[in-house]
């Protein structure tokens, strides 16, 4: 049984007895259901990537991040499946509409020793890189937003990495499910 030590309105700070018997204490949200991330790709192998703010900066560990649309399942709406909240995210932070949204993993853990939230991957059919829907900046986290051909996301990625970025492990993750082609 976990207990409570810290409550905020979308985080908490709990406790849980291990194994060997000591505590050991874990972020936990505690109106949200699960994590989505999702990978926006044009039939032309395209992709949408992100330049975001994360509390990485804030401590000094680089200098934006490099990540994809992603967000919590059911933080804002009450109820909210999994698929409603991919379609959401996708609309909110990247204006675009997917032709077909494909879960390429569920169940996948964020940080298994740090928090308790678990995320569902999946890639988006993209038929037009225009934006639909007038994205949103999530105050500011969200800095810039970037198309990178998939043949040469690897390059890409390397370059921002070596230019002082940090790439999220949950967009190295979804990468992954596109196969041995990038």
């Amino acid at each position: 049984m976990s207990k409570v030590l810290y409550n905020t309105k979308y985080l908490q700070l709990k406790s849980t007895p291990s194994k060997s018997g000591s505590e050991w204490v874990y972020a936990h949200r505690p109106n949200a259901t699960d994590v989505v991330v999702i990978l926006p790709e044009t039939e032309d192998e395209v992709l949408f990537l992100i330049e975001e703010r994360p509390p990485l900066q804030a401590e000094n560990h680089g200098k934006y991040s490099i990540a994809v649309p992603a967000g919590l399942v059911g933080d804002e709406r009450m109820g909210e499946s999994i698929e409603t909240a991919l379609k959401a995210e996708l609309k909110e932070e990247a204006g675009l509409e997917a032709e077909c949204i494909n879960i390429v993993a569920n169940n996948v853990a964020s940080s298994a020793g740090c928090v308790s939230e678990t995320v569902t991957l999946a890639i988006a059919k993209i038929r037009n890189k225009n934006t639909v829907f007038n994205p949103v900046d999530d105050g500011g986290v969200i800095v810039d937003r970037i198309w990178v051909k998939k043949s040469n996301i690897r390059n890409w990625l390397k370059q921002r990495e070596n230019e002082g970025y940090i790439l999220t492990a949950q967009t190295l993750a979804v990468l992954f499910y596109l196969g041995e082609k990038i």
